[in-house]
């Protein structure tokens, strides 16, 4: 029998699952030889079959043959260990095990397994351990005929359902498994009685009868046996049950996906629908995922307590349903009644779960569309998890997983699973919230920096039109302005500051605020952007030392790009410099779509060489379109040919008007979520006509103060101004006597009638007259004085030849 050393480790190794079969009749001649008795002993199924097992009994063991036999007879069956002779002469120490294989039709047969047994010689194997090693083990072993009729089994395989080995017999897997994907089964049994094949690991999922409700899977291996002739007689298969490695399989591929599928954009509503879509149908038949209206709005949600005793108002952010039956969209609200577990979940921040749900029992919410006061039997809902969205400690809604078709109800396992799922997708709300939070305080500060009206004027048409960047991360400080400027002409100005969120809107406003105040000195579009590269770098230069200069260096404006264009209606000519931004492009009026060659100054603050204006007519009628580099969507630098044929073309389609040919224009080149700010101005240009425009060439001799005032006043009576003579005169009269006394050189009036009466005198000197406050004892000093008293305002442009000086009168006020 051997020592117990070697009877425990024959134990450890015997494995019926691997055993070689053949089939022996009542004499104990073998009838059937499997492919694996061949790989075990090499003799062909030709040499064996018909054969007594005796003959393959080396001579120490041959002698127990007899008894042995007699042995099995009584008691049907024997298992031991036996010395077999190989092919090539060698013995091969095999466990044994001999058991009935009862035929519904004709005499019995011995069914024979063997399995080697090479480092536990001597260890004869008693049958009662081999009973417990067949019949008690979780491996289920079948052998059914050339039909798929089972001619036998062992008790194992009665708990995957089917019933005992007796009630099997003569009957196929369809009969004792109603139900169950037999064909695919049976597939695999036809495949390896037609070729030999044996098939290991082959993986059913399904239902059987013993777990109607519950989706279990099993591994099958099959085996041909085949007679003396090599002729298929039957498949030999086992069953190992792998449902639990199944199940835990499939949760981790759903983890897996959901950390794949949830959160992949800043978004609150798509991350909550993110996380319905990975939920079914894997998981849950419906899926309802309900936010506080305040963390839709990217806020903390309201502060006060939360006990389940009162209603609570839920908005649906995310929803599915297997079967295409979703009672709520997205945006519809829920008020869920008091001490229901959505209620109690809010409060507690604990999950609930009801394996079976009272059908009786009506809907959480009070107001739901089309399924009011409706009972789960109503609406095929078994089995329910409800489970608080939980972030940083803070409750922002709940997610409710229902079953409806599949009979399983959700079990703790589940539950697990499901507060897996909802936590992931948790924190990505929550960071989607704190984003929209950010993003939207950067947008109402942009928003508020930016024009809310441009200002109304005769110089250009204007239209513009800004599209934040959809992700916080991308969100800019893009800015345009149209700035009115002396003597009818207005500035147009476009920028863009680096950096994102709220430190970049910030920089914005401070940028465009000094733009506007520099644009008040009339200054050339060149020496404006010099101006405010100086003011730029040195803020800069004293923010760096700040305490706190991690923070500013966040908020300044270096490297901020900016195109500055004045355009005077007068003339017909538009100016322009630009500080590290693109050229603008000018729609002439036949349509034709060219490029300013504007030669490109150092971004601000960034140090480079001088700034430089480029000067050009402008036939009235045409477009100027300054836009931001968003607008060319991609921006590289080799791309950049490729860019503007795309803005061209976009720019020689035509609109209704200059305001839709903006949006359209934006529309066309930017996606609806852009990934940059992108802002667009674009200017139609206007001329004066040569009657709102009136000019005189004046002598430096005080005499000529006299004859300026006459003719001004005869130019009023010609515009229907006459109400305006008295104020006119004395503007006139002021500022041409200045000119004359303190400035050398020619001396030009001229008159322009727009919205305001303009009027403005021409010298060559380059002083600018100062406003004086003299004293009642002084004898002048007092024109600039009463100038500003009866005018809306007044300055002075200087020129590269001379100075302006200039007033503006309301035609809309009463006269002064």
């Amino acid at each position: 029998m051997g020592t117990y050393e070697e009877r425990d480790a024959a134990r450890r190794r015997f494995d019926v699952a691997d055993a070689a079969p053949l089939l022996l009749d009542a004499a104990g001649l073998v009838t059937s030889w499997s492919a694996d008795a061949e790989r075990l002993l090499a003799y062909p199924a030709a040499e064996v079959v018909g054969a007594s097992l005796a003959e393959l009994v080396c001579a120490e063991d041959a002698g127990r043959v007899p008894e042995l036999v007699e042995r099995w007879r009584r008691d049907g069956g024997w298992a031991g260990l036996l010395s077999l002779r190989h092919k090539d002469g060698r013995p091969v120490r095999v466990m044994v095990r001999i058991a009935c294989a009862v035929e519904a039709r004709g005499p019995s047969r011995w069914l024979v397994l063997l399995s080697e047994m090479a480092e536990a010689p001597g260890w004869d194997m008693p049958r009662g351990v081999l009973e417990q090693m067949v019949g008690r083990s979780p491996i289920g072993i079948a052998i059914v005929d050339t039909d798929l009729r089972y001619v036998w089994s062992n008790a194992a395989l009665a708990r995957f359902g089917g019933g005992p080995p007796q009630r099997r017999l003569g009957l196929r897997l369809r009969d004792v498994q109603p139900g169950f994907d037999a064909d695919s089964v049976e597939a695999q049994m036809r495949h390896v009685l037609a070729t030999g094949e044996t098939v290991v690991g082959y993986e059913h999922v399904g239902h059987i009868r013993s777990a109607p409700h519950r989706e279990t899977a099993h591994v099958l291996s099959f085996t041909r046996l085949e007679d003396e002739r090599g002729h298929p007689m039957g498949v030999y298969y086992t069953v190992v049950d792998i449902t639990e490695h199944h199940r835990a399989r499939q949760r981790l591929a759903l983890l897996d996906r959901a950390g794949e599928q949830i959160g992949r954009s800043l978004d609150i509503v798509r991350t909550a629908q993110e996380l319905a879509d990975v939920a079914v149908p894997a998981f849950a038949d419906v899926v309802a995922v309900d936010l506080l209206e305040s963390v839709l709005r990217g806020a903390e949600p309201a502060a006060g307590p939360l006990d389940g005793t009162q209603p609570v108002r839920l908005r649906r952010a995310g929803g599915r349903s297997a079967d295409g039956r979703v009672s709520q969209g997205v945006g519809d609200v829920t008020t869920y009644l008091p001490g229901s577990p959505p209620t109690r979940c809010l409060a507690t921040g604990r999950s609930w779960r009801e394996e079976r749900l009272d059908p009786l029992t009506r809907d959480w919410g009070t107001d739901t569309p089309g399924d009011h006061g409706a009972t789960f039997l109503d609406l095929g809902l078994r089995s329910v998890l409800v489970v608080p969205v939980r972030a940083r400690g803070v409750t922002l809604g709940v997610t409710t997983f229902f079953r409806r078709r599949r009979q399983e109800p959700f079990d703790e396992d589940d539950l697990n699973l499901a507060e897996d799922l909802v936590s992931r997708a948790a924190v990505c709300v929550d960071n989607a919230r704190r984003y929209t939070r950010e993003r939207d305080a950067a947008l109402v500060l942009q928003r508020n920096l930016l024009p809310h009206r441009l200002p109304e004027q005769n110089a250009v048409e204007v239209a513009a039109c800004y599209r934040p960047a959809h992700q916080p991360s991308g969100l800019g400080g893009d800015w345009y302005d149209l700035i009115p400027l002396s003597g009818t002409r207005v500035a147009l100005v476009v920028g863009e500051v680096p950096g994102h969120g709220i430190a970049a809107a910030a920089a914005m406003g401070r940028l465009r605020t000094a733009v506007r105040t520099l644009a008040a000195l009339d200054l050339p579009p060149h020496e404006v952007l010099a101006h405010l590269d100086d003011l730029v770098a040195r803020t800069a230069h004293e923010e760096s030392g700040a305490p706190d200069a991690e923070e500013a260096d966040s908020t300044q404006a270096v490297g901020s790009g900016c195109l500055y264009v004045v355009y005077d209606p007068v003339e017909g000519r538009c100016s322009m410099s630009a500080a590290g931004h693109p050229a603008p492009a000018v729609v002439r009026p036949d349509g034709t779509v060219t490029f300013v060659d504007l030669p490109q100054g150092p971004a601000l603050g960034a140090g480079g060489p001088p700034f430089e204006s480029v000067g050009m007519s402008l036939p009235e009628g045409s477009t100027i379109a300054l836009y931001t580099d968003g607008l060319l969507a991609r921006g590289e630098e080799w791309a950049v040919d490729a860019d503007r044929d795309r803005l061209r073309r976009a720019l020689e389609e035509s609109a209704p008007s200059l305001d839709q040919r903006c949006r359209v224009i934006v529309d066309a080149l930017v996606p609806a979520r852009p990934h940059d700010d992108v802002a667009l101005l674009m200017a139609r240009t206007r001329r004066l006509g040569a009657d709102q425009v009136a000019s005189w060439e004046l002598p430096g001799d005080p005499a000529a103060v006299a004859d300026a005032r006459r003719t001004a006043c005869r130019r009023l009576t010609d515009w229907g101004l006459d109400e305006l003579a008295f104020t006119t005169e004395l503007v006139v009269s002021e500022l041409v006597t200045n000119a004359i006394r303190h400035a050398a050189g020619p001396i030009r009036l001229r008159l322009i009638k727009d919205r305001s009466l303009i009027c403005e005198v021409f010298d060559g000197g380059a002083t600018a007259p100062h406003l004086r406050h003299p004293r009642a004892t002084d004898e002048g000093g007092r024109g600039l004085l009463l100038v500003s008293q009866v005018t809306q305002r007044w300055g002075t442009r200087f020129l590269p030849e001379g100075k302006v000086i200039w007033a503006e009168q309301s035609l809309t006020g009463p006269p002064l």
